[in-house]
């Protein structure tokens, strides 16, 4: 069984994390650079990671989205003490900040499955998976990449965790956001994901309580663990 390596970062400065994410899938990738022509017992093993973090109140903006759906200029940013990162993820603007799991899994799809598509789809499913177990049904909208609730209501549809990723040679950086506790009036500056007519919820709202974090966290270690049939270490 392939081991993952895992780290809890704790609140996070957003900058520290996407240096170290950096640093993980830039090693990966000149791992298997290295590979290259070499016999299969002279090669160097691949790792993969997987980092849960939260941030301070942060925006970022991925490499298709449009810088006119952040809503705030740098003094109302200023104002409400967030910053603003474009990135070289997928997608389009989204938020981050504290009460959110920020997932980042740096793993070398040659040994799981060269399928970005499937890839997604099973980030998605592990927070599905996460959400039945706190007795609520999540799904999929088609065109549409996320977790939603009242998936096949599209007056009532509201996103509960976001995703964005970047994939060189087959190894992934960047991941998803799942609101737990989050904050949700930080999505009022921002057209969330460039989406226009479909709110953001969490589960606290939906479960009308503040929950355990850390609880949440355990859960969906166990749901991704299972999905990609590795061990976290």
């Amino acid at each position: 069984m392939r081991q993952v390596h895992f780290q809890d970062l704790g609140l996070i400065d957003y900058a520290q994390a996407w240096e170290l994410q950096t640093r993980l899938f830039q090693g990966t990738i000149d791992r298997k650079v290295a590979n290259r022509g070499l016999p299969e017992v002279e090669q160097a093993p691949t790792e993969d990671h997987l980092l849960f973090c939260e941030h301070p109140h942060v925006y970022t903006l991925g490499k298709s989205g449009k810088q006119a759906h952040l809503l705030l200029n740098e003094e109302g940013m200023r104002e409400k003490g967030v910053q603003f990162f474009p990135i070289d993820r997928g997608g389009d603007i989204t938020y981050h900040g504290p009460g959110q799991i920020v997932g980042y899994p740096i793993f070398d799809l040659d040994h799981h499955f060269t399928d970005i598509h499937r890839f997604l789809r099973t980030l998605e499913e592990a927070i599905i998976g996460t959400l039945e177990a706190y007795g609520i049904k999540a799904g999929r909208i088609d065109g549409l990449t996320g977790v939603w609730l009242d998936f096949n209501e599209p007056l009532k549809a509201r996103k509960i965790c976001a995703f964005g990723i970047r994939a060189s040679r087959w190894v992934t950086m960047h991941g998803f956001a799942f609101n737990v506790n989050t904050d949700l009036a930080y999505f009022e500056n921002i057209v969330p994901c460039g989406i226009t007519d479909k709110g953001v919820t969490s589960l606290a709202k939906e479960l009308g309580r503040e929950v355990d974090i850390n609880e949440v966290k355990a859960r969906l270690k166990i749901e991704l663990a299972n999905l990609f049939d590795v061990e976290m270490v």
